[in-house]
């Protein structure tokens, strides 16, 4: 159940399986039709891999959203997009022991939600590690309002 009034989200997509331009458009799409209007989108940028070793360079960028969602069904609803783009469990590795961080077609990871802190085991906002991020904080500052900017500092 939606609460009827516009929040303001941003969230960090990346690609690095398959046609990454493809995947980061079609994940905006489907952003559009499950979570809400995208106010403002920051430039695709090239980054190599972070926190584990990858011969695919990914494909990254920031949207800001306006939803009507909850933090818990914007959570939700990243995670239907991510699936429905091609986000399984078996894009971790098939060894024993997957690493946290692995090749994906499309990741959406939650970086603000208005001024809101969330601290849950499966969901932290502002995203804890956004700060060490480049491929987060490039474009998210390009599309971030300086208004705003003080919630980053």
């Amino acid at each position: 159940m939606t609460d009827n009034r516009h929040h303001i989200t941003y969230l960090g997509l990346g690609s690095n399986l398959g046609d990454r331009n493809e995947n980061l458009r079609r994940a905006c799409e489907e952003i559009e039709k499950l979570i809400g209007h995208i106010v403002r989108q920051s430039a695709f940028i090239e980054t190599e891999p972070w926190g584990f070793e990858s011969a695919n360079r990914f494909l990254n960028a920031v949207v800001c959203v306006e939803t009507s969602l909850t933090p818990r069904q914007l959570l939700s609803h990243t995670q239907q997009i991510e699936r429905s783009l091609g986000k399984t469990a078996a894009h971790a590795t098939e060894r024993e022991c997957a690493p946290l961080y692995h090749d994906r077609p499309v990741d959406i990871d939650i970086l603000l939600y208005d001024r809101l802190t969330v601290d849950e085991p499966d969901l932290q906002i502002p995203h804890p590690l956004m700060h060490q991020r480049d491929f987060v904080m490039k474009p998210l500052l390009e599309i971030l309002p300086p208004a705003e900017a003080d919630v980053l500092f």
